[in-house]
Parts: structure tokens; C-alpha cells; sequence
């Protein structure tokens, strides 16, 4: 079966239009998907991302595995059942995870030993058994447990990671059984550009449904996690999914499918949204700022999400001051339909061939205020500590 179909190319970039095709259902791309580590989107419910318009979800291996277990999952219908959302999902393997908690864990070719964050239990994760846990859970997308460094990695560490991946690789495709489930193979490199190119030929020999480049945003400055794309992508082959691991800001979504990205996850909208922070056209926003305590408009009149069309930015204002649980859930429902909204956008102006000057304004006016770093600086911390 053909899983994923390849649209249309920009005429002045590198974005696409495809369509991946699981048996669950189509996901158009470009596509972001919402991230539901624990089998749900913080806050909100399934219906109210479908609502939104999303297509494809993403849940984690290794917090499932934790709890309620993989296998509990299984027995009670799947994932897709046990959590009521019954279009795609991807699962991530749990190697990032697994790789974050640096303290406690130790890692060889075999696999690796970790301590569970939640009691302590000692715990021994394979290839193998990422791959039969994923099964269990039955996602439409399972990803191949990879070995992630960290960006500061140098290079004997980066080039250990690439060989180790590789080897992974084999043995995930070896055991995966699930003939309806497609599995993508993950680019890990560093931040070397040999090393990422290397590593990108090696994963494209093996049979993998899809490719992921893995190992960025992990605190490199933007413009070299950029570079690293622009290194790899063109040795991905372009009749399979592209997927860039764990970037969901939205500057970062159009530089991405600017370079040939299709696939985009991240925790950053909802985690920003129970903050307080709201993306808006002009960049992120802080709702619990003194401005918005009076104004009795919507907070982004260009907005047409539920939010938006039924609240004040003073009510908003009013719940997160308060700290009431509705201001998280409000402005997640926001972050999440920006993001599609912007998906929508950006699909359109690939159709139009218009992407480049819709990239150009878009950045233009976006603007990434000091604020937006440090928070992001922080995401990205809270990201690689497994917070």
C-alpha cells in the first residue's frame, strides 16, 4: 500500500503538499500535530480538537508504558479506543524520553536501563520491546527507538549516536509484526552536517515508511537547527513523510516547510497557553498583562475559534489572574486552531505557488519578542530534562 502521496511541490521552495494514508484515515500536509503524551491533549477533549480540525495526534511509548502500561491499553481496545479520538495517531517511541533522564539511566547497544520519574522502578528498554509496545498500543505511526544526544554533543558522542540509531533501526524493522501500522526511522547526527548526511543515507536504506529528522531543538540557536535541516532533507527521499521531531512554534513550522518538512509536533502550544502566552499574527502574547484587564473586544479579532468568538480578552484577563482552570483550557483551544489556521494558510499559498512571499510576510510581521525566547529558552529546557 502506498502510505504516503506526494501533491505538489512549491515552485519558488521546497514545501509540499502530500497526503499520508494510515488505516485510521488521511492526514493532509504540511500538518502539526497536537501532543497527547499521556493519551490526551493537556486540557482539552476530543472533540474539540476535531472541532479545531486537527488531523493527526501524537502520544508517547514511554509514558503509556509507565502508566497505565502499554499492554492495559491494549486490553482495553487500543489506544485509539481508550482515548476516544479515532483519526490517526503517532507514537513516539520513548527514546527521547528514555535519553533525558541523563541521571537516571545507562545506555549500550543492547539497549538501555532507566529508573522510572514516577517511582523508581528499574526498567530495560530494547528496540524490540519499543517496537512491541507500540504495537500493543495499536498507533497508526510507530517511530524506531533511536539514541538521542544532546546539542552540545561532540563529536565522537554525536557520531555514537548515529551508528547506535542505525543499528536500532535494523533491529526495529526486524521485529515490528504489525503489518497495518507503518514505522519511520529517525536522522540523528548532531549538529554536524556530515554527520546528519551520513546518517540520513544510512536510515534511507532501510525499508522505513517515513523519516524524521530527530535530535533539534533541543537549545541549538534557531539558525543552526535551520542549517542542520537544509543539510539533511535534500538526502530524504521525496516520495515519503518528512517529519521534524518536536518543533511546533510557528516560526519554526514555516521555516520548516520552507525546507521540505511535511510532519511538525511539539508541546509549546498547549504547555505556553496554561501560561498565559497566546500566539497572535504579531507573535506571542502575554494575556495576563494589565492591557487586556479592560478590553472588552476579543483578543484577536483576525480569530475565529471558539475563544475568540466567545470571550473578552478582560475575561481571559479576569480567569488566568484568578487562576481558574477555564483560562488554560480557553487558550489552548487558541494556540491549537492559530496553528491550524497557519497550516491551512500555509497549504494554500503552496497550492497558489505563493509560498515564498507568504513566508516572507509572515515572518515580517510574526516577531519573536525577549519574552518569546526565554520562555522558548525555557520549553526547550523543561524538553530536554523530561519536565
Amino acid at each position: 500500500m502506498q502510505n504516503f502521496k506526494l501533491c505538489k511541490t512549491d515552485v519558488g521552495s521546497q514545501a509540499r503538499l502530500g497526503v499520508i494514508i494510515t488505516v485510521s484515515g488521511t492526514v493532509n500536509t504540511p500538518v502539526f500535530c497536537p501532543v497527547g503524551s499521556l493519551a490526551t491533549v493537556k486540557t482539552l477533549t476530543p472533540d474539540e480538537l476535531d472541532d479545531i480540525g486537527c488531523e493527526m495526534i501524537l502520544a508517547n511509548n514511554y509514558h503509556l508504558y509507565l502508566r497505565p502500561t502499554s499492554q492495559v491499553v491494549h486490553e482495553l481496545g487500543g489506544l485509539h479506543k481508550f482515548m476516544n479520538w479515532h483519526k490517526p495517531i503517532l507514537t513516539d517511541s520513548g527514546g527521547f524520553q528514555v535519553f533525558s533522564l541523563a541521571n537516571l539511566r545507562t545506555i549500550n547497544d543492547d539497549g538501555v536501563n532507566f529508573k522510572s520519574h514516577i517511582d523508581g522502578s528499574s526498567h530495560f528498554f530494547t528496540p524490540e520491546k519499543a517496537m512491541y509496545m507500540q504495537e500493543l498500543l495499536g498507533s497508526d505511526i510507530a517511530m524506531a527507538f533511536d539514541h538521542v544526544p544532546p546539542a552540545c554533543a561532540d563529536r565522537g558522542l554525536a557520531t555514537q549516536s548515529l551508528e547506535r540509531t542505525t543499528l536500532w533501526a535494523k533491529r526495529c524493522l526486524e521485529a515490528h509484526t504489525k503489518e497495518d501500522q507503518q514505522v519511520y526511522g529517525i536522522v540523528q547526527g548532531g549538529m554536524f552536517s556530515d554527520l546528519r548526511q551520513r546518517a540520513a543515507q544510512e536510515i534511507t536504506a532501510l525499508p522505513f515508511d517515513g523519516f524524521a529528522v530527530g535530535g533539534l531543538s533541543l537549545g541549538e540557536p534557531k539558525e543552526q537547527m535551520y542549517g542542520m535541516l537544509e543539510e539533511t532533507v535534500p538526502f530524504l527521499p521525496p516520495d515519503k513523510a518528512r517529519y521534524l521531531m518536536g518543533v511546533g512554534a510557528p516560526e519554526d513550522i514555516v521555516e520548516g516547510v520552507a525546507r521540505g518538512i511535511d510532519i511538525f509536533d511539539c508541546v509549546l502550544p498547549t504547555r505556553v497557553a496554561r501560561n498565559g502566552a497566546l500566539f497572535t499574527d504579531e507573535g506571542r502574547k502575554n494575556i495576563r498583562r494589565t492591557q487586556y484587564a479592560k478590553m472588552d473586544d476579543s483578543f484577536d479579532p483576525n480569530c475565529d475559534c471558539y475563544t475568540c468568538c466567545k470571550f473578552s480578552a478582560a475575561y481571559l484577563n479576569h480567569l488566568f489572574k484568578s487562576d481558574e482552570l477555564l483560562g488554560m483550557r480557553l487558550a489552548s483551544i487558541h494556540n491549537i486552531a492559530f496553528l491550524w489556521r497557519l497550516i491551512k494558510n500555509i497549504r494554500l499559498a503552496i497550492a497558489q505557488d505563493s509560498f515564498t512571499a507568504f513566508a516572507a510576510d509572515f515572518l515580517d510581521r510574526y516577531k519573536v519578542t525577549d519574552e518569546s525566547k526565554r520562555l522558548e529558552q525555557k520549553e526547550q529546557w523543561l524538553k530536554a530534562n523530561n519536565r
